[in-house]
């Protein structure tokens, strides 16, 4: 009687096994339990795990390590709005580059004309300065003398304030001193300035035959000059200014240099080296 009384709940039992499985709901995911949870556990090979049904915990477990790698650098591609750029940029460096050269140019241009104008200026003032022009006249009065004059070649007035003039016996004119010596030659009496008008002459240093035996040591050196194996040279400079230039110019020099030829017929003729025959 028991069994037959119990063959219902067993009937019943059967029945609600047997009874098919209801599908999940779509995204549906059943909830795990908190305890059962599964915690990634990072290997370690002095770590000890038990069974989790055991009950017994790990021993030397770690915390999780989470490693963040960088994303790798892409280089852009080269657009067409940086190819413009690119292209704009180097026009306007060869731009400026023109432009720095054409105003070295324009520069150098202004300093020539520049340098013209101030020699055309001086150009200008030395037209209309004094020249003082050194010439040998003859004595018309004297027989066998000269004097060397001074001539003011220029278009105004001239002021002689010095001058000096030296007298050597030597064999030629490359034994001459270098530079010229003119102190020597100054008069021990103080000088009158002598004023020229253009075109006038004023006469500086007289030579006549008879000098020459006074600046002869010996009758041999004296011999020598008859000869010419020796020469007499006399030399000297002439400083002036200008009349109506300021004064803080400076002065203007001419130097000279002659040769007294002493012969049947004498002669003073203008010689020398360059640095004896200067004007300034």
């Amino acid at each position: 009687m028991m069994a037959v009384a119990l063959s219902p709940a067993l009937g019943r039992g059967q029945a609600e096994d047997e009874t098919p499985a209801r599908p999940a709901a779509a995204g549906y995911r059943p909830a795990v339990p908190t305890s059962q949870a599964v915690r990634p556990v990072t290997s370690d090979p002095g770590s000890t795990q038990s069974d989790p049904g055991s009950g017994q915990s790990s021993t030397g477990a770690q915390p999780p390590q989470i490693v963040v790698t960088a994303p790798t650098a892409q280089v852009g591609s080269w657009t067409w709005h940086d190819k413009v750029l690119w292209g704009a940029n180097l026009v306007l460096v060869i731009l400026g580059y023109i432009g720095v050269l054409l105003a070295l140019k324009t520069l150098k241009n202004i300093q020539r004309q520049t340098e013209f104008g101030v020699s055309a200026a001086q150009a200008i003032v030395d037209s209309g300065r004094p020249w003082i022009v050194i010439t040998v006249e003859p004595l018309l009065t004297v027989e066998h003398a000269f004097k060397v004059m001074a001539t003011n070649r220029g278009r105004t007035p001239a002021r002689i304030l010095a001058k000096a003039d030296c007298v050597k016996v030597i064999t030629d004119e490359t034994q001459l001193p270098s530079p010229p010596d003119y102190e020597s030659g100054k008069s021990a009496t103080p000088f009158e300035p002598i004023i020229l008008l253009p075109g006038e002459t004023a006469g500086i240093r007289p030579f006549r035959r008879t000098d020459v035996r006074s600046y002869c040591a010996s009758d041999e050196q004296f011999k020598k000059i008859e000869r010419w194996e020796e020469k007499i040279y006399v030399y000297g400079r002439v400083i002036y200014r200008d009349l109506i230039s300021p004064m803080d110019q400076p002065n203007h020099e001419t130097d000279w240099c002659c040769w007294y030829v002493y012969a049947e017929k004498d002669a003073l003729v203008l010689t020398g080296p360059a640095e004896y025959n200067k004007h300034s």
